[in-house]
């Protein structure tokens, strides 16, 4: 199979990753294989391929935004027939004993692994994955469509679950890339009034389109506290000012994996009045399961900037520069 490897962590714009022939993967006891349609380009890869994240100390092929159709069963595996079209995210194994795991936490698993990081991802023909870790993907999505719900979606989702807005309140919005263009989808559908604060001009002017009450570039600038919000960019410097422009008793959800440091805060004037502070951590399989069940009634539509598979370099830099409208997504079968 073809694919875009990374071999070692360099800066995007060195265009680290590498056009690649490796054997085709064969699916072991209770796995699929998937040959891939489209491939979502996420932040994640980002801090993967950039050693934010530790490196692994091998090669891999980054991407968990999976979307394609199974044409191999793996010994056992009965879950899903060939032909079926599945997608594959960024969580892939949990050990399914310790007490997160029963406990419904399984995405705090000590022994957790994930897709493009631990293991193989899509930016490739084929992919791998247990078949317990796989998501039918309802007909109302198309192939280009499906994959920023994997991860933008399912980060979003859990995001907005994790602040505590419930339908008709107010929602801040920090940062407006591939999730938050999701979650306003998701806030204005439950009648939530949404504002917006983002630098990139594309962003704000799709943040109105999808009926954004105030966007601006400024955070001091929004005109009136929310009652929750949550911070997609990776910019801790956000968190004060967030706090700021929250009210008593609101929850503040941190969706990144990675964020820069924190400046130190005033108890005072930041955390006092009950306000809360919600990290997130990847998702639950049952984050998946509603997120996409909810996003096919609404329905959601995401907005996404297509590449070849061969560009993932250039995809990457795009996101890097905030130059990427909604979701990057390589097409990896028949190309664009």
């Amino acid at each position: 199979m073809k694919a875009m490897v990374l071999e070692k962590c360099a800066n995007v714009h060195s265009d680290p990753l590498r056009w690649m022939e490796l054997p085709d993967p064969s699916p072991g006891p209770g796995e699929v294989r998937v040959r891939v349609k489209t491939c979502g380009v996420c932040r994640t890869d980002l801090h993967v391929i950039e050693c934010e994240l530790p490196f692994q100390g091998r090669p891999v092929i980054p991407g968990h935004q999976i979307v394609g159709v199974i044409d191999r069963l793996g010994p056992g595996a009965k879950r899903f027939q060939i032909g079926e079209r599945i997608g594959i995210a960024w969580l892939r194994h949990t050990c399914g004993k310790c007490d997160f795991c029963r406990s419904g936490k399984e995405n705090l698993c000590e022994s957790a692994r994930f897709t493009g990081y631990h293991e193989h991802g899509g930016y490739a023909e084929l992919a791998v994955v247990d078949e317990e870790f796989a998501y039918p993907i309802p007909d109302v999505f198309s192939d280009e469509e499906a994959p920023p719900l994997l991860c933008a979606g399912l980060i979003g989702y859990r995001s907005l679950k994790r602040s505590g807005v419930l339908p008709g309140q107010s929602l801040a919005l920090y940062g407006f890339g591939s999730s938050a263009h999701i979650v306003i989808q998701i806030a204005r559908h439950r009648g939530c009034e949404v504002y917006v604060c983002t630098r990139g001009a594309k962003h704000r002017e799709l943040a109105k389109a999808l009926g954004a009450r105030w966007v601006g570039e400024d955070p001091a600038t929004m005109p009136v506290p929310a009652d929750s919000a949550i911070i997609f960019a990776p910019a801790g410097e956000l968190v004060p000012l967030a706090l700021e422009h929250l009210k008593k008793g609101g929850t503040l959800a941190l969706a990144g994996i990675y964020m820069s440091q924190i400046p130190a805060m005033d108890y005072e004037k930041h955390l006092f009045y009950e306000k809360n502070i919600h990290s997130v951590t990847a998702n639950t399989r049952e984050d998946g399961l509603e997120l996409l069940r909810i996003a096919a009634e609404i329905p959601i539509r995401p907005q996404v900037t297509l590449f070849p598979l061969r560009e993932a370099n250039l995809a990457l830099r795009t996101l890097k520069e905030d130059a990427m409208k909604g979701s990057g997504v390589l097409v990896v079968e028949g190309g664009i």
